[in-house]
Parts: structure tokens; C-alpha cells; sequence
């Protein structure tokens, strides 16, 4: 250790002061010629010493290495936290909003306007019928799968007032017989104060019409909401 050789030093030193000449007792002259002597030696003995350089000792430790475990811990479980909040944020958001998935709906439907009908059209391009129309909308849209026609899809709801109708959801019609009175034919997907879009009939293409139509208004024969949009309100 550097302190046992630093008290060394110091006992030579010590041992070349009292090994001066007895004499000294009695001659002042002779103690002081001894001194250089010590001077001399003890700067020699303390360059022999190694050098004691506490700096790297105390950069092991400044900071514990269990410390800086937990530290970095700490940083790692807050940023896994911030991102389970912002997810949830997300979530809270869509929730409350509603409204995306039904966005999502009219905003395919729209764009979807002037293609021409086609009997039993599954597709943009060869054309739609108007439950091939509602199916592409709700599988390409919301990832949903109706049934195939507008009689199966009209079971598979359930069932809207009028007036609580929403976009998304589903109006159905009895175009077959005379007078409204036939089996559900028709279909199309409601948008909003009174408006609806659906594939009409051959020679006509996607469009949007209104309830209040008179050929509408006496076919109608109620709405439905696919269950897979219960959820979302």
C-alpha cells in the first residue's frame, strides 16, 4: 500500500537525522551540517514512491452499477408506458368518436358513383347489382362480410327506425311486386338526411337518391344495421 512505504521513507529519514555524529549534542555546528544531508535524501526516497492516482478508482465509483440498472429500468418501463397511453389515447378516440367506421363506409361508396349496373356485379370493374354493390362497400371498407343478396342482408340486421337511422346503415325496399307489397328486392346504404346510395337498375348506374321520392317512399320497407357496426354505435 502507499502508505506503508510513505511511513518507511519517513523512518529513514528519521534514522539519517539521529545517526548524525553524537558530537552534534554538544556542537550545533555539526546538526546543522547533517540537514542537507536529510533534505538530500528524503525528495530521492519520495521519487521512488509510486505515484497514488485516485481518479481512476473513483470513476468506477461515482455512479453503482446497480444505479445505473435501475435508472436505465426506470427510462425503459416510462417509455413502454407512454406507448400503452398512446394506444389507449387511439382507442379512446376511436371509440368516442364513432363516426370513422361509417366514414369509412360512405367515403368507398362515393367513389364508387357511375359505375353501371350489371345483374348479379360483384365488382367495380364489370359492374354491381345493388347487393353486390352493399357487400363490396362493407368488405373493402370495414373488412365486413354480408350475405350475398338484399333479402339475406335484410335478416342478418337489425332492425333502425327511421328516425334514428345513421350512416352505414342499411335501407331495404320491395320493388318486386306491385304497390310495395312484394318480397325485399333492393338495397342500398343510407348517408344521411334522407339520403341513400345504391346500384339502381340495369341501364343506371351508382347514385345517390332520397326517401322522400315518391317511387322510394312507397317501396320502403325499413332499415337494418349490419351487426358488425353495433358495436361502433
Amino acid at each position: 500500500m502507499p502508505l506503508k512505504r510513505l511511513t518507511v521513507a519517513t523512518a529513514l529519514a528519521a534514522v539519517l537525522f539521529v545517526s548524525a555524529p553524537l558530537s552534534a549534542q554538544s556542537a550545533p555546528d555539526a546538526v546543522t551540517d547533517a540537514m542537507p544531508s536529510v533534505a538530500t535524501a528524503a525528495p530521492l526516497l519520495m521519487s521512488q514512491l509510486p505515484v497514488f492516482t485516485p481518479a481512476p478508482g473513483l470513476a468506477q465509483s461515482v455512479v453503482p452499477s446497480k444505479f445505473s440498472l435501475d435508472v436505465e429500468e426506470s427510462a425503459a418501463n416510462s417509455d413502454a408506458k407512454s406507448a400503452v397511453d398512446a394506444l389507449a389515447d387511439a382507442d379512446d378516440g376511436d371509440n368516442a368518436n364513432g363516426m370513422d367506421l361509417r366514414n369509412a363506409l360512405i367515403g368507398l361508396a362515393m367513389k364508387l358513383r357511375d359505375i353501371r349496373y350489371v345483374r348479379g356485379g360483384r365488382d367495380p370493374s364489370t359492374g354491381f347489382d345493388c347487393s353486390g354493390f352493399v357487400r363490396y362497400v362493407f368488405a373493402h371498407a370495414v373488412g365486413l362480410e354480408l350475405p350475398a343478396n338484399s333479402a339475406s342482408q335484410f335478416v342478418a340486421g337489425l332492425a333502425v327506425k327511421r328516425a334514428d337511422m345513421r350512416p352505414g346503415d342499411l335501407v331495404f325496399f320491395r320493388t318486386a311486386g306491385r304497390g310495395g307489397r312484394g318480397r325485399i328486392s333492393h338495397v342500398g346504404i343510407y348517408i344521411d338526411n334522407g339520403q341513400f346510395i345504391h346500384s339502381p337498375s340495369r341501364g343506371k348506374t351508382v347514385r345517390v337518391d332520397n326517401l322522400q321520392e315518391a317511387y322510394w317512399a312507397k317501396r320502403f320497407a325499413g332499415a337494418k344495421r349490419p351487426e358488425g357496426i353495433l358495436q361502433n354505435g
